[in-house]
């Protein structure tokens, strides 16, 4: 048998021994989820995220249960239970973490006016043919034109 060789522990998810703190995925971060690494999100996505990121994403979005849902996708009965439960399915949690994903590129947009990022988001955009970047972000695709708009903007190119 021959020796494996070790790999260094180094990158921006680890932890030193002197207890340095590990580099948190800030758009997890938003919905009450501390992780460092994009596995350890995947797990937890597939597992379902909880009630209660999106509580969190209700207060961050200053929206309603139901204005919510319907961006996720989420008919009320369904919210109900999920709501009993504690705990929503994989790919409801997939689409909270977009929209989480979403709003924290509109905050660093907005150099973290999370107040101007929201109303951002709430508002009808021109480049996004009048429709509002939460709207569009019902869909994965009209969630990476919403990301590359914001991108856009970031580096100064006007749509």
């Amino acid at each position: 048998m021959g020796k494996s060789i070790a790999q260094p522990r180094v990158g921006p998810g680890h932890r030193s021994r002197r207890g340095a703190r590990a580099r948190v995925i800030p758009y997890a971060a938003s919905l009450g989820v501390r992780v460092s690494r994009p596995q350890d999100l995947v797990q937890q996505v597939e597992a379902g995220l909880s009630y209660t990121a999106f509580e969190k994403l209700l207060r961050l979005l200053r929206i309603s249960g139901q204005e919510l849902a319907k961006l996720l996708d989420i008919p009320a009965r369904t919210l109900t239970r999920r709501k009993e439960a504690g705990r929503f399915s994989a790919k409801e949690s997939e689409r909270l973490l977009r929209l989480s994903k979403l709003l924290e590129a509109s905050a660093e947009l907005f150099e973290e006016d999370r107040e101007g990022a929201v109303a951002w988001l709430r508002s009808p955009n021109r480049a996004l043919g009048g429709e509002t970047p939460l709207g569009m972000s019902k869909t994965e695709i009209g969630a990476r034109e919403v990301e590359n708009l914001i991108g856009r903007l970031e580096h100064g190119v006007f749509s």
